[in-house]
């Protein structure tokens, strides 16, 4: 019986061309952030030409820590975008309320750093994404974590994987946890923003290649939404 394969999101994005060789490549969603204390934070004039530049079967999603429902969803209508992440305190009933608007929406949770992993079931969003947490900003920070513990939360939706991921290392953290989507920002990156499409390339034939021995079927994260904006 055939099976999905684990999809990949690539964030960070902030050049038009670098996101439509990442979509080439076969990404399923890049990531776009709007947060101001990022060195990876796009404007929603460069988003949006991301967005209409990128193929339909590639999902958009907006990076959000802590944005009131009002600023999420003007950048959801301004720019296209059909997912948003949230990467900070969001509550459950702002979770729903973005679900309710047709969007794709993805909790993130933190090994290191709070809402931590003991959060998951207060939440019931489109997909979590587990990652390390530890540093300045809201995120990775391209540490690697303990990605086996990540198997032992209680999710009630997929699990995408993140936090200090790179092509050396995310055949033995997909091996870990067993992940529906994985998602990668600096361990493909030239600098913050600019990405290496050499290691993009060669993060996507990594993750094939764990594909070919799995036994667990994976749930798709995108392309399942449909904001109203699109």
């Amino acid at each position: 019986m055939s099976r999905n394969r684990i999809q990949i999101k690539i964030c960070g994005l902030t050049d038009v061309d670098e996101a439509l060789r990442c979509a080439e490549l076969g990404v399923n969603a890049v990531g776009l952030v709007f947060y101001e204390r990022s060195p990876r934070n796009v404007t929603e004039i460069t988003a949006k030409k991301i967005v209409d530049a990128l193929p339909e079967h590639v999902t958009p999603v907006g990076v959000f820590v802590d944005e009131p429902y009002s600023a999420v969803m003007q950048k959801v209508e301004r720019c296209g975008i059909r997912g948003a992440q949230l990467h900070g305190h969001e509550s459950p009933e702002l979770v729903e309320r973005f679900k309710q608007e047709g969007l794709i929406v993805i909790k993130g949770l933190f090994a290191r750093a709070s809402p931590g992993f003991d959060r998951a079931g207060g939440y019931k969003p489109s997909a979590f994404l587990l990652e390390c947490g530890k540093g300045a900003l809201p995120g990775g920070n391209a540490e690697s974590w303990d990605w086996e513990s990540a198997k032992s939360v209680e999710l009630s939706a997929p699990l995408i994987l993140a936090g200090g991921l790179n092509p050396g290392n995310v055949k033995s953290a997909v091996s870990a946890c067993d992940p529906d989507a994985v998602d990668v920002s600096s361990g493909v990156e030239i600098e913050p923003g600019r990405k290496d499409l050499e290691k993009v390339r060669a993060f996507i034939e990594a993750v094939m290649e764990v594909d070919l021995s799995r036994t667990a079927s994976v749930t798709p994260v995108f392309l399942s939404g449909n904001a109203k904006a699109k």
